[in-house]
């Protein structure tokens, strides 16, 4: 049995149905692996008792998990309503340019994936924009130049 398994085991008792455990499950195996290669899936099956088509399909579901590689650094830009009343498309496009990628992309270099997701939590502080996790608010086409020679600094 292996660590991982044992660490997976031991969410899972703090539910009363061990398949409550496989959001926390994927986190883990993403946070070994930098995103869910199949073998990760394998890991949280075996360890949950379940199937790795099973958790693909929860993976699939949310945008937090990653079935493909990823960059370095992860640039997501909320396009929701909230965000794309104020401009969210241009903030796409102005990241399009300066990254040279579309989203769902990672640069050539392996250094940032960027895409764009449905929703950010921040509808207030529209566009918002997830740098590795850190949310930036109000991010407008003329912050996107800073904000990708932040990462590449």
């Amino acid at each position: 049995m292996s660590a991982f398994a044992d660490e997976v085991r031991a969410i899972a008792e703090r539910y009363p149905d061990p398949r409550s455990a496989t959001l926390p499950a994927l986190r883990l195996a993403q946070e070994r692996h930098g995103w869910l290669p199949p073998e990760a899936l394998r890991e949280v099956a075996n360890a949950l008792d379940l199937t790795p088509a099973y958790c693909k399909a929860v993976a699939s579901f949310y945008d937090m998990y990653h079935l493909a590689p990823v960059g370095k650094h992860l640039v997501e830009v909320c396009t929701n309503l909230s965000c794309a009343l104020v401009g969210a498309q241009r903030v796409v496009e102005a990241f399009e340019s300066e990254l040279g990628v579309a989203p769902g992309e990672t640069t050539t270099d392996g250094e940032v994936t960027f895409r764009t997701v449905e929703c950010l939590g921040g509808c207030g502080y529209a566009t918002v924009v997830a740098v590795d996790h850190r949310y930036r608010q109000d991010v407008t086409p003329a912050d996107v130049a800073g904000i990708v020679e932040e990462l590449r600094g």
